[in-house]
């Protein structure tokens, strides 16, 4: 019997109250058709109702590619577990999971991108759960909100702590899904999967292997369906034997707003002179700050926010390729993308499932991580998942807390407050409007990494701002470099709603750091 089915055909397979687990980072990989035929089902016949929807990483956003708000109908959805949400601009309408969320109509949980990849293969090897110090002390740590988003995901805990072998752990229950929904270029006839137009594989196998061996059928969305025996089977990444049905949608795009970039999927690689150079700014100046932390032949992941600028620098300093990036989504190598390619790589070396890369993540296998902040406190704990003013700005926490449980360095990045206007001007920072909202607060909204467990486990905590340097040292937070031009008392501490110290030795930012030329740097 043929596998391939039109979009509407596959949407009439998910039952009420079905368990979907979706592949998917933002609009890559995202499987959009068959979610709006879901969705259309259901303004059409009411139903499927009272699903469980399981998204690693977060199926669509808020840019052109809907994602899972296909099926934020009242009623559609009772309970979603995802390791991030679809995000954008505040003065925008919240996504429509997040109007759900938020009227306490789903259940809704942050789970640690990582773990949840983690739950969907003990669900796969019908193993009862995840015992893991991932998460301890964070929001994802029962003892703080168990990864709960609303009151209604409170009344119905998602994870424990247990005491195993004399240590305490989370434990996080197997995941089984009832339906898969995954995308991928290519399916034969047969239901055999190629990947060569994407930027990731993401979990496809892990998702398929769960839903097949818990009974459960999986739908592949392909932008292609050769004849059955054509398919290389190197280049197969997840087998026919899986696949359930096939729904083909040749206008898929690559990811959010590109149909298809070569250098994505590796079939090209870029010049690197064709990688535009951040602007000359103050978010350029914490950018090249946090590149003088790095140290050639390092592996370093790299996150979203000012950052993600810095193998740009590297580029600008004729470096690149002194140190390997690495992403969640699992390309390794290369010059990671910005803005709505974020999570994609062009000129990979390698794509790794994204499991396999979060392993290497949560046991701090890499050497470095450079990660944004929203909020940071005494203790040196930072927020970057939740503002409760505008809880759609944020993403949540993806794959932030596998990746800070065990890093052996972190360089966080961000404005040292909220809405201060600044510009560079003679090699010296000038503060033309102080910003309204502290970002150095006594204590965070959200515990997305603690200060207090990296202190204890001797992670190197540093924090790069556009007028001042921090380290987290066991005596607290310290303030040892300040930019050129910045008053230590006025500027920085007393900006900070909470009290620093001041190192012995403090010192001024590197001068070449505020000067439009190629500043020499050495790793």
């Amino acid at each position: 019997m043929s596998k391939i089915r039109t979009a509407s055909q596959a949407a009439e397979l998910v039952r009420d109250g079905a368990v979907i687990a979706v592949n998917s980072s933002s609009g890559l990989l995202c499987p959009d058709h068959v979610l709006a035929a879901l969705g259309e089902r259901f303004v059409q016949e009411g139903a499927p109702r009272g699903l469980t929807t399981i998204h690693p990483i977060a199926a669509g956003d808020m840019f052109g590619t809907p994602g899972v708000d296909h099926i934020a109908h009242p009623g559609m959805i009772a309970r979603i577990i995802g390791g991030s949400y679809p995000s954008g601009p505040s003065n925008a309408e919240p996504p429509k999971i997040w109007q759900r969320i938020l009227a306490e109509e789903v259940a809704a949980y942050n789970v640690p991108s990582g773990i949840v990849f983690d739950m969907l293969r003990e669900g796969a090897a019908q193993r009862p759960g995840v015992l893991t110090k991932v998460g301890m002390e964070t929001f994802a740590d029962p003892a703080l909100e168990g990864c709960a988003m609303n009151a209604t995901a409170r009344a119905t805990p998602i994870v424990k702590r247990v005491a195993f072998e004399g240590e305490d752990w989370l434990y996080f229950p197997a995941l089984r899904p009832d339906v898969a929904l995954i995308r991928a270029t290519t399916a034969d006839e047969n239901g055999n999967l190629t990947f060569e137009d994407e930027g990731a594989t993401l979990g496809a196998m892990e998702m398929a292997l769960a839903a097949h061996n818990c009974g459960g059928i999986v739908i592949a969305q392909v932008r292609r369906i050769a004849a059955q025996g054509t398919l290389k089977p190197h280049d197969v990444k997840v087998p026919g034997i899986l696949v359930d049905v096939i729904v083909e949608a040749p206008d898929q795009l690559q990811t959010t707003a590109t149909p298809h970039d070569p250098a994505i999927s590796g079939e090209v690689f870029r010049p690197l002179a064709s990688f535009r150079a951040a602007d000359f700014n103050p978010g350029k100046v914490i950018a090249r700050r946090v590149a003088q932390e790095l140290r050639s032949g390092w592996a370093v992941n790299i996150g979203f926010g000012i950052s993600a600028n810095v193998p740009r620098i590297l580029i600008e300093e004729g470096l690149h390729g002194a140190v390997t990036w690495v992403i969640e989504q699992g390309a390794v190598g290369g010059v990671p993308l910005l803005d709505f390619k974020f999570g994609c790589a062009s000129n990979a070396e390698a794509f790794v499932a994204s499991p396999h890369q979060f392993c290497y993540f949560q046991a701090g296998g890499f050497d470095c991580s450079l990660l944004s902040f929203l909020e940071i406190d005494a203790e040196g704990s930072v927020n970057v998942s939740r503002l409760a003013a505008t809880p759609h700005r944020t993403a949540g926490a993806g794959g932030f807390v596998d990746i800070t449980a065990r890093a052996k360095r972190i360089v966080f990045s961000g404005n040292f407050n909220a809405g201060a206007k600044m510009r560079i001007e003679n090699g010296r920072l000038v503060i033309d409007r102080e910003g309204k909202v502290a970002k150095i607060v006594p204590k965070v909204d959200q515990v997305s990494f603690s200060g207090r467990r990296a202190v204890a486990q001797g992670q190197e905590i540093t924090y790069v701002t556009e007028r001042c340097v921090l380290r987290l040292l066991p005596e607290g937070l310290t303030v040892t470099e300040i930019a050129p031009g910045v008053d230590l008392r006025r500027d920085v501490l007393d900006q900070a709603a909470t009290p620093m110290r001041v190192a012995d030795d403090l010192r001024e930012m590197d001068a070449a750091l505020f000067r439009d030329t190629p500043m020499g740097l050495a790793l």
